[in-house]
């Protein structure tokens, strides 16, 4: 076992974990952040897609001992309190979801992109949010809900304050 000390959504845990543990499974099964879905364990979905140090990771392609010392905000991390993030809203006003199972790790993929760039284009919203997959839906919505939280004006701000 080894010890690690890692922030979660503002909250500093400190447990042991085999050094093999999978960061998505160290927040679901350790700490029960269950909105970090398991997809496909070989990153290729992008449905447990979380924010390591403000950027997003696929956390089925990250060791938990690789978060030691870090921060990592998950979807359970993004809403203040009640309120939830432009990019939270944005989804539920445009209906980007259909099943569900894809939508916390989109709506993570798209808060970095808006942090990286907080008025995306429609191509370069296709572009960023390729490596996450939905099997239900056309991505029209989703496309549009980013476009959506980008126009708000206010969608890099929860990101910003993962950093604090």
């Amino acid at each position: 076992m080894t010890q690690i000390s890692v922030t979660v959504d503002g909250m500093k845990y400190t447990d042991d974990v085999e050094p093999r543990t999978l960061l998505v499974h160290y927040l679901r099964e350790q700490l029960g952040k269950t909105g970090t879905v398991v997809g496909c364990d070989t990153s290729s979905c992008g449905a447990c897609t979380v924010h390591l140090d403000g950027r997003s990771v696929k956390s089925c392609n990250v060791l938990a001992v690789q978060a030691d010392g870090r921060t990592v905000t998950t979807i359970e991390g993004l809403a203040d309190g009640e309120q939830l993030s432009p990019v939270q809203e944005a989804f539920r006003d445009c209906h980007a979801l259909q099943c569900g199972f894809c939508t916390p790790g989109m709506i993570m993929q798209a808060t970095d992109l808006l942090a990286e760039n907080p008025n995306p284009d429609e191509e370069h919203v296709r572009q960023h949010m390729e490596g996450n997959l939905c099997r239900c839906t056309g991505y029209h919505n989703i496309v549009k809900a980013v476009l959506q939280a980008a126009g708000s004006g206010s969608a890099t701000a929860t990101q910003g304050s993962e950093q604090a």
